[in-house]
């Protein structure tokens, strides 16, 4: 069955085709068709994309796979088969499906190069993009080179392009983001539950347990209830404890069974509607990575979901925010 643009958007990603600016090598004697008048790069793309299931993109010395999992999202085989940003996914196949070559370039080997279109390998700025049916077969590829700037508002972006094994380039209009590096593709939020959700803390670190309660009221504010004779808290470090879940997001990520480093800590946050998450802290010399569990009703059924299976690292300030000691909590002087 034919594959329309809504159907693009259960697909799966975006990034950027390869920057710079290059020197027209035909002279413009008359001005080209109107993009919406010029041939699609992929005429009938969408009606195969339904056969997609891997993408691959290569850059200089970086290469990056895409592989489509069972349940259609888009995978990164690199980060131990961690989900892609679907967005960027879907950006990338939608241009592809909307890409139309609006004026004929040089087809001149030895000129290729100006504009970023040379052959792609490790010393070449060219992007190479594939997208592979389950046999290999290619269903769309393309080598992208520079992009070409334009100066007038609302004017669509374009880029120089060639068809991989062919000499002859075309400035193509539409958006091709494309980028070799994993990490842009990664999607990196891990929870984002509001502080005013937590209730208690309990936290072990360095073998001693501290215990956050939050007090009544819409304002209240977490305080220390264990040990009974803490000193002074500093608030803004309570605050951090509160605001542990608030927009988490990783920095990497891999299979839990490959999780570096030694233990660091743990902290358990008891939250409003039965929802309980323990999160159990790493450090691997500066890197903190922790992996992350809930217990609870549905929505710590659909947080696992996520979770289950993958360590994560975070930023080294999580460290006390997850996992606070007394000394970390305790207010400074001065």
């Amino acid at each position: 069955m034919p594959l329309n643009r809504r159907h693009l958007f259960t697909l799966g990603g975006t990034a950027v085709v390869a920057a710079g600016a290059a020197a027209l090598l035909v002279p413009e004697e008359a001005p080209g068709p109107a993009p919406s008048e010029s041939p699609l790069a992929f005429p009938g793309l969408p009606g195969r994309l339904d056969a997609a299931q891997r993408i691959e993109i290569r850059q200089g010395p970086q290469s990056l796979v895409l592989q489509r999992g069972p349940d259609n999202a888009w995978l990164l085989p690199e980060k131990g088969g961690y989900p892609a940003r679907g967005e960027r996914v879907r950006e990338l196949l939608v241009g592809l499906t909307e890409l139309r070559l609006t004026e004929p370039r040089t087809a001149d080997p030895q000129s290729l190069a100006r504009l970023g279109l040379e052959e792609p390998g490790p010393t070449s700025t060219a992007v190479l993009l594939r997208v592979l049916d389950g046999a290999g077969t290619p269903i769309a590829a393309l080598v992208i080179g520079r992009r070409r700037t334009r100066t007038q508002g609302g004017v669509p972006e374009s880029a120089y392009v060639r068809r991989p094994g062919e000499n002859q380039s075309w400035l193509a209009e539409g958006r091709i983001p494309v980028d070799a590096d994993a990490q842009l593709w990664i999607d990196r939020e891990i929870a984002n539950l509001p502080e005013e959700r937590v209730r208690r803390v309990i936290a072990v670190r360095d073998g001693r347990t501290v215990e956050l309660l939050r007090e009544e009221g819409p304002d209240g504010r977490l305080r220390i209830v264990l040990p009974g004779d803490a000193p002074a808290a500093d608030e803004v470090s309570l605050d951090e404890v509160g605001r542990a879940l608030e927009g988490l997001t990783l920095l990497d990520v891999r299979p839990e069974a490959q999780i570096p480093g030694q233990p660091a800590g743990e902290g358990r946050f008891i939250l409003t509607d039965n929802l309980t998450i323990t999160a159990r802290l790493r450090q691997d010399g500066g890197n903190v990575w922790m992996t992350i569990a809930a217990t609870g009703d549905e929505e710590a059924a659909r947080l696992n979901a996520r979770w289950r299976g993958w360590a994560y690292q975070v930023g080294t300030w999580k460290l006390p925010a997850f996992a606070p000691s007394i000394e970390t909590l305790r207010k400074r002087e001065g």
